[in-house]
């Protein structure tokens, strides 16, 4: 029963901060768009995975896709990595490391997999 909960408040937390980040790349996006000079940096980058669910692979790769400036393309065939375009990014490492911060140790609490900020490994650029 405590597993429950704290799996739903998990998902209550997940939501909050996909709403948040949401807003915060809507806000983003539109100021690239109507910037007067386009200096953006677009860039396919290849996300190590320690999600292993079908269920929570799906699930981040959905949030990332629902997120305006990014879009998840394509997931490995040993599910160990998410390529995801960005239409703007510092680096390469800054990417993987907000997704994998905001997105994937939720979704992993949400599955009972990991706690909320457990680190992966380095990414690197496809």
């Amino acid at each position: 029963m405590i597993a429950l909960i704290s799996r739903l408040w998990a998902f209550a937390i997940l939501c909050v901060v996909f709403i948040v980040e949401l807003v915060k790349a809507s806000i983003d996006v539109a100021m690239a768009v109507f910037a007067d000079t386009q200096t953006l940096r677009p860039a396919i980058i290849a996300v190590p995975l320690d999600v292993r669910t079908d269920m929570g692979i799906a699930t981040l790769a959905n949030l990332v896709s629902l997120t305006p400036g990014t879009t998840s393309m394509h997931i490995s065939d040993d599910r160990k990595t998410l390529y995801v375009h960005v239409l703007d990014r510092d680096s390469d490492e800054e990417v993987i490391r907000s997704i994998k911060d905001t997105f994937e140790a939720r979704v992993r609490a949400v599955e009972g997999d990991a706690p909320v900020g457990q680190q992966g490994q380095k990414g690197m650029v496809a």
